[in-house]
């Protein structure tokens, strides 16, 4: 092992004004003396292809689920990054079947929260909108966390002065085009992440030994972190993200922010893509805690939140160490932007422009402004946050599980016209009340307690299951698939599941959520919802939104979009 690096006041510095620098420059050059709030919030809605799959697929490498899968890779050996990297990509995957129908009955709409307001009221539309806030000020401190990681393993400057500087600089470009911004230096940081991933991870793969590190090295590892099927790493890691990556295609509003953003006709190809981008990047850069496992390496001070830049300050040269150190800031700051303009929307129109002022007499200009004034105290508040250096494993695994409760109704609401705004609110108040006690421990699971949750935990598994065959191919074989699920898991799960908190709480909040919601409902013999409403209710708060729609983010969108336009022409040929 070779003595670590670190990089100079001075190089960090100007590392920092360059890419912070040339975001900015990038955000100015589409900025408007009268920023359109619809814009601000989705960029109008026909954003293209190229510009919407980069965004999709930088938004989800982020410096947070790069550590996260290092993480994965040094608790559970080659299987961890694998878990999460596979079941993340599945997460976007299952985004496009659920997105076209949500664009179909909503196709001008802001948020999902948005959506649920129109459909049910405002208990449901306040229930999604509040788990989000609390998402993205999670994920936002997250990012923040890695960021500060990086520059105190990498620079001569502290964990405080990193986060206070990232936190700053992503505030800086995002502020004043809000989305826009967002989107389109999404579009130069994913292009630059992928060719530093390409690079970086053989060159530390070679400086580490090699493939014979495998065989010098596999010593280092526990009989469960040898195993590529360990049941260790399936139950702790895959099995909590299969149940986690449903609820965060349906209820994370930076997904839903994008759904909203890209020309409807291109979804399916958007998502595809950034399925394949997302799974194939975090998985290679899980490996480094794999490689970090085999060559006995102890995270520094104990936190392995230091993985990943441990290993490039051991094993890359100066002039990766920089490229490095670029590739994770672009990575968390296309995550922290994202954060930024999915907390400024949902206070832009769930808060201001439906609750407080109405739709019909929202000010613009007020939206705009609000949109700024949140993202500052956004970032205030995970700066305060991300002084307490949580583990970012446990915050997302937390987060995924919570919107587990609102997966079925927010499906249901979209597909089935006799869900009620009851069904849908005393079933995420229900479910949660059952999740939190198992996910943190709170009750014992001794004798028939354990039971009875493990009951629920393997109904939540046909739940997880058949929500994920309705989406691609439809009712009955989601119903088949489900059942069949419930079944076959039944002599394995009962009597069991109780012992993986984390896992069981999810499928807990499914099932409970899922029970509540579909009984509710079907106690409903008032008149049936009529989804064309939705439409009538959601859409534009800005008169100029179809000024903002024509320009297609300005001259710069075009010119990035060369590679979309050529495809779009294509397929319109045949």
């Amino acid at each position: 092992m070779t003595d670590s690096i670190t990089l100079s006041g001075p190089i960090v510095l100007l590392l920092y004004v360059a890419f912070f620098g040339s975001s900015l420059y990038i955000a100015m050059r589409i900025s408007r003396r009268k920023e359109n709030a619809d814009g601000y919030m989705t960029g109008g809605g026909k954003i293209g292809f190229g510009i919407s799959s980069a965004s999709m697929t930088a938004t989800w490498i982020w410096a947070s689920s790069m550590y996260a899968s290092a993480t994965s890779g040094y608790t559970y050996g080659i299987s961890g990054p694998i878990h999460y990297g596979l079941w993340g990509a599945l997460m976007i995957l299952l985004i496009y079947p659920f997105g076209r129908r949500i664009r179909k009955v909503a196709p001008n709409a802001h948020t999902i929260a948005e959506v649920m307001f129109a459909r049910h009221g405002r208990s449901s539309q306040l229930l999604l909108a509040g788990s989000n806030i609390l998402g993205s000020l999670i994920s936002l401190t997250s990012n923040l966390i890695a960021g500060g990681a990086l520059v105190a393993m990498l620079s001569p400057f502290s964990f405080t002065q990193g986060i206070i500087a990232i936190g700053g600089g992503v505030l800086l470009y995002t502020l004043w085009s809000g989305f826009r911004a967002s989107v389109l230096t999404d579009f130069v940081q994913v292009v630059f992440m992928l060719g530093a991933v390409v690079i970086i991870i053989p060159v530390v793969f070679f400086a580490a030994g090699g493939p014979d590190l495998f065989t010098t090295g596999a010593g280092n590892l526990t009989e469960a972190q040898g195993n590529f099927f360990s049941s260790d790493a399936f139950y702790n890691q895959g099995a909590p993200y299969i149940a986690a990556v449903l609820a965060y295609a349906i209820g994370n509003q930076t997904i839903a922010q994008r759904l909203f953003a890209v020309r409807e006709d291109l979804i399916k190809k958007t998502f595809i893509t950034a399925t394949f981008g997302y799974g194939s990047a975090i998985i290679g850069i899980g490996m480094l805690g794999v490689l970090a496992l085999y060559s006995g390496l102890e995270p520094m001070d104990g936190d392995v939140n230091n993985l990943i830049p441990q290993m490039a300050a051991t094993y890359l040269p100066a002039i990766l160490l920089c490229l490095f150190f670029i590739m994770i800031i672009g990575s968390l700051a296309s995550t922290a932007d994202a954060d930024m303009t999915a907390l400024a929307s949902i206070v832009m129109a769930d808060i201001y422009g439906q609750n407080i002022a109405g739709k019909k007499k929202a000010n613009p200009a007020t939206m705009v402004l609000i949109g700024r004034i949140t993202m500052i105290v956004a970032t205030c508040a995970a700066l305060v946050f991300a002084g307490s250096n949580l583990n970012i494993l446990d915050l997302l695994v937390f987060v995924g599980a919570l919107w587990g409760a609102l997966v079925f109704p927010v499906i249901a609401s979209f597909y089935w016209n006799r869900v009620t705004n009851m069904s849908f609110s005393v079933a995420v108040v229900v479910a949660l009340a059952f999740f939190l006690p198992v996910r943190f421990s709170w009750i014992s699971m001794d004798g028939w307690v354990g039971i009875f949750f493990d009951v629920l935990s393997t109904i939540g598994v046909g739940v997880v299951l058949g929500l994920m065959a309705f989406g691609f191919f439809g009712k009955k074989p989601a119903f088949v698939i489900g059942f069949v699920s419930i079944v076959a898991a039944a002599p394995f799960a009962i009597g069991f599941l109780h012992q993986y908190a984390v896992l069981s709480g999810s499928l807990v909040a499914y099932a409970v959520s899922t029970l509540v919601c579909a009984g509710l409902t079907m106690l409903n013999k008032g008149p049936r919802f009529d989804f064309d409403v939705i439409a009538v209710r959601t859409g534009d708060f800005d008169e100029r939104s179809e000024e903002a729609r024509g320009e297609d983010l300005d001259a710069e969108l075009d010119q990035l979009e060369n590679d979309s336009v050529a495809a779009n022409r294509e397929d319109e040929g045949k």
